[in-house]
Formats: structure tokens, sequence, C-alpha cells
């Protein structure tokens, strides 16, 4: 299915959307993208639907076509000191900010979100899966949040974050387990079915 280039036509809208929020360790990370009505590619889609490989030849070229685009985090300190939700919509609101371009309106995947931003929003459910720039803004998301995790995975091996890039797999559990957790665990959050089992250095 082809995605809607804009829900109205006539204004400067940036798709914005978060990665990470289910995982067990790392920063959330979100990105705002704003792309041009005639921006066209059929493979964009929302990136949970997309190959590796393809997210990552998407990269280049939506860099490259969008009016602007941002990339932003939010980290595991301030995750488990306002809460994951907090935290995704302050991600959120940081990589709007940093956008080169100040767009009339924004596209938010999900079903709520918060900002001082004073920038009119609609809030879409599965809107990476409806709307070009919100899947763009997914697939910036999620190829720097991997990326990042990957180079973590090297910091602290035995988690398999380079596969699971931080979600609550039976390796990373496992990993937890037999390791205990790492700074970049998130505190806030249940590790392992049992919590007495571990305990933060």
């Amino acid at each position: 299915m082809k995605l809607l280039p804009y829900l109205e036509a006539d204004r400067l809208e940036a798709g914005c959307d978060e990665v990470g929020r289910g995982c067990l360790c790392g920063p959330v990370v979100a990105a705002a993208v704003i792309l041009p009505n005639d921006f066209a590619h059929a493979l964009i889609n929302d990136s949970k639907k997309l190959s590796k490989s393809n997210r990552e030849s998407l990269v280049d070229e939506i860099k490259e076509k969008a009016i602007a685009w941002a990339v932003a985090e939010s980290s595991v300190q301030e995750i488990d000191e306002i809460n994951i939700l907090n935290a995704s919509f302050l991600a959120m609101t940081r990589s709007i900010q940093a956008l080169t371009v100040r767009p009339d309106h924004l596209l938010i995947d999900g079903n709520r979100f918060k900002s001082d931003l004073e920038i009119p929003f609609d809030c879409i459910i599965k809107g990476d899966a409806k709307y070009a720039s919100i899947a763009a803004a997914s697939i910036l998301a999620k190829v720097h949040r991997d990326n990042l995790m990957t180079t973590y995975a090297k910091e602290f091996p035995g988690y398999g974050w380079e596969k699971n890039v931080g979600y609550p797999t039976k390796q990373h559990r496992t990993g937890i387990q037999n390791l205990g957790p790492t700074p970049l665990h998130r505190r806030s959050f249940k590790l392992l079915p049992d919590q007495l089992e571990i305990g933060f250095k």
C-alpha cells in the first residue's frame, strides 16, 4: 500500500516517531522528518515491516530528499526519572526542536503526545504505516538506535544487543541473569520475571 504524502497539502508537516520504548536498556530515540509533497518511494513503510538492509538503504535517500530531518534521544537516566512515556515525548520534542525548518503542523505516531512546542499536531495510531513522513521518521530513528545498540554490544558483550538491540529476548534476559544489569539498563523496568534475582551495581 502506498503511504499518504500528507494530511493537508498546503502546510509544512513534520512526521515524528520514536523507537525503543519496549527495550530493557538504552535510550529511547525519536526522529522528525519534513518531506516534500511529491516525495515517493516504493519501499517507504513502517520501519518494523522493512528488512534491515532496506531500512539502511532508505536512510541516505530520506536525508537527501527531506526538507528537514533530525534525530534525538532521551537517556536511560531520564527514562528512569520521568518514566518511559514522558521520555518518549521528550525525545520527540527534541527531534522537532532540532529541525532546521519549523513545521506548521506535526503528525505524531501513536495515540497521545504532549510538549510545550506550541505547534499544532495530530496523533495518528499506526501512523508509520499510513503517512510517508512518519514512516521516514521511524526509519531514521530505528537505524540510529540499532547502530547505537550494536556499538554498545561491543562494550557490554553477553546480552546479544547486536541482535536484539535491547528488547527482552531470551538471550538478553539470560545475560542479565548471568552477568547482572549494566549501567545502560533501565532501573525502572522489570528486567527479569523475578526482580529479586538481580541487583544493580
